[in-house]
């Protein structure tokens, strides 16, 4: 396939050919929409090569959840979407002869070692931002395919798991994700276009859809339910139906271009920079067999739904979606995204209110029970730029887990990862010192760490980002 390297293919081979020799395979993933994806895409390619299966999801792979897996007398073990961190506390059970890990992952790995570990990072390839969960997961289908069977339809899930995994944030898909793509409009699965890409073009009314805009705040339209409908008022364009105002999937090219030309303009004269202006318009990606006006059928839609069903313990209900289940799964789906999105608002104008502590290197908020602990960090990453939170330091966001682990979620920037930011390191580093454990990507991580330790992992996590932003 186009974008990883023979190097990784050739992996991606010998991973295929040791899950066919297993008599059952376990198939465990993470449960963000980047991991159920994973599942997914991993799952109907194992049904495809017609390799028994059984699937489970965890929150964390930890040494307590690696030791279940060990208890279940498997003896291969299909990691997605995680493995590769944890490989430390993985790989003593292959030499146990406990179970042989199959890792499909795009974290950055531990220092150990395992024969069949698939993984864009040992093959030169950005796993924060060229390749997704996912995608590797995607990468291993292709080369589970036998005669007669073609796996690029699975190209679909795994765009899904990458902008779910925020690897688009630069204005599209790029690198390895880009041949993904590719194969996927190839299969008749994708359709790849240059668009606005605000979030809703499938199901928001078009004042909804202007006014929760918020990767680009408008004076006077983001945020302003009056003002949205103020502005498309103003426009010389029919944009209700029998009453009701239209989507921006239900307008013409020509009323798409008028509609995006009158907000650049509003942009402008409200002094909004130049380079948020731009970013404005980029490279979306739909569905084609999904149903036009339906959250699956946009990509940013659909990895949303994912999220909101997995992080609310119902990570049955996210893969049957993305299995195809369009009737009792998709409804509770999006009664869960419904809650989600509630969740998400309450957090976000909590972390307002309160703001953020904000040290040397780091700021961060310590939510305790009010933002659960599974969606502490899409919080941080909403919060970042709004309210006064500054864009120019890493966030930390602390919630409770249990009554004696803290979550921590850790969320930077592109621009301070060219800088030399790698969260990876710093929740790896600064959980270790303090009892905990912890990784991730550079741009994004995570860690638990022991109740009461929170302010000693913070001024350890703050020494560590001023080292490497120098």
């Amino acid at each position: 396939m186009a974008g990883p390297v023979p190097e990784m293919e050739a992996r991606a081979e010998a991973c295929a050919e040791r899950l066919r020799e297993a008599d059952r395979v376990l198939l465990a993933s993470h449960i963000d929409a980047d991991g159920l994806t994973s599942a997914a895409v991993a799952a109907t390619a194992l049904e495809r090569a017609e390799i028994p299966f059984e699937t489970a999801f965890a929150k964390q792979l930890d040494e307590t959840e690696v030791r279940k897996i060990a208890a279940t007398e498997y003896d291969t073990v299909l990691f997605t979407d995680f493995g590769s961190g944890q490989l430390d506390v993985v790989a003593p059970h292959e030499e146990a002869d406990e179970f042989t890990p199959v890792i499909a992952d795009h974290h950055r790995p531990a220092d150990a070692e395992t024969e069949y570990h698939l993984n864009p990072l040992l093959f030169g390839i950005d796993g924060a931002s060229e390749l997704s969960g996912a995608g590797a997961s995607y990468v291993l289908a292709r080369a589970l395919e036998t005669e007669g069977v073609d796996n690029r339809d699975l190209a679909a899930l795994a765009v899904v798991g990458a902008v779910g995994d925020m690897q688009n944030s630069e204005g599209g898909l790029h690198g390895a994700n880009a041949g993904i793509v590719e194969e996927g409009v190839a299969a008749g699965v994708l359709e790849e276009a240059t668009d606005l890409v605000l979030y809703g073009r499938q199901t928001r009314p078009l004042p909804k859809f202007l006014e929760y805009a918020s990767d680009v705040r408008i004076p006077g339209i983001s945020n302003d339910a009056n003002g949205a409908v103020r502005f498309l008022s103003d426009l010389d364009l029919d944009l209700k139906e029998e009453g009701d105002w239209r989507r921006w999937v239900d307008l013409t090219m020509d009323e798409r271009k008028t509609l995006v030309s009158a907000l650049m303009r509003r942009a402008i004269a409200s002094g909004v920079p130049a380079d948020r202006i731009e970013s404005l318009v980029g490279t979306t990606y739909t569905l084609t067999a999904e149903e036009e006006g339906t959250e699956l059928r946009d990509v940013s839609e659909f990895s949303t739904l994912l999220n909101a069903t997995a992080r609310y313990e119902r990570a049955d209900v996210g893969l049957a979606v993305c299995l195809g289940n369009r009737d009792g799964a998709l409804e509770s789906a999006r009664t869960l995204l419904r809650n989600h999105r509630r969740n998400l608002s309450e957090g976000l104008q909590w972390v307002k209110n309160e703001g953020t502590t904000v040290e040397d290197h780091v700021q961060w908020f310590d939510a305790g029970t009010r933002i659960r602990e599974t969606i502490v960090g899409i919080v941080a990453g909403m919060a970042v730029g709004s309210g006064g939170i500054s864009r120019d330091k890493p966030i930390l966001a602390f919630a409770e887990k249990s009554d004696s682990e803290v979550k921590v979620s850790a969320r930077g920037s592109h621009v301070l990862v060219r800088e030399g930011l790698d969260l990876s390191a710093v929740m790896r580093e600064a959980s270790r010192a303090v009892g905990g454990d912890g990784g991730g990507h550079n741009v994004a991580a995570g860690a638990t760490i022991p109740k009461g330790r929170e302010d000693e992992f913070v001024a350890e996590a703050n020494r560590i980002v001023g080292d490497q932003l120098g």
